[in-house]
């Protein structure tokens, strides 16, 4: 078994990482491959969010142009095309909900601030204004502080079995 966790997704042209790990991967084995997928990070503001989704962070990493067959949901014909069989995927929910203390809390502060970095010239004045109002840590309107406040992400798991 070998394990590693990246930041961001595959390479640009993903096959030839996915003919490497089948290679060295012994026949029978699987090659298993998690990315994050979606998230829901600010109940109230459905619209808020997909203005924040829209922009070049909310879509990073993939950028105008990007092939679409090269988006990773469509990985399962990647694992096919590297040669592995039985290929499957599934995605996992987590939840988060109030009170938020501790590492939770600065862990969702901590993606809220990453998530939609440098948003502010993508947004209508008011966007920005709302989006500062409800996800910086230090202002009293804070997302996070809601007795109600409720979200989730998702993670998507694709596993190929490699032949042999």
């Amino acid at each position: 078994m070998w394990s590693a966790n990246c930041a961001g997704y595959a390479p640009r042209e993903p096959l030839p990482l996915l003919k490497e790990l089948a290679r060295v991967v012994k026949p029978g084995g699987s090659v298993i491959i998690i990315a994050w997928s979606s998230q829901q990070l600010l109940p109230g503001y459905p619209v808020l969010e997909a203005h924040l989704n829209a922009t070049s962070s909310g879509i990073a990493p993939f950028v105008e142009g990007t092939a679409p067959e090269l988006h990773f949901p469509l990985m399962m014909g990647w694992f096919r095309r590297a040669g592995m069989e039985e290929v499957t995927v599934r995605t996992f929910v987590g939840d988060v909900c109030a009170p938020l203390y501790g590492e939770m809390r600065s862990a969702l502060a901590a993606l809220i601030e990453m998530r939609w970095v440098d948003v502010e010239a993508e947004l209508s004045e008011g966007d920005w204004a709302e989006y500062q109002r409800l996800c910086l840590v230090e202002s009293p309107d804070f997302i996070l502080d809601l007795a109600d406040y409720y979200a989730f992400y998702t993670y998507s798991m694709f596993r190929g079995r490699v032949v042999g």
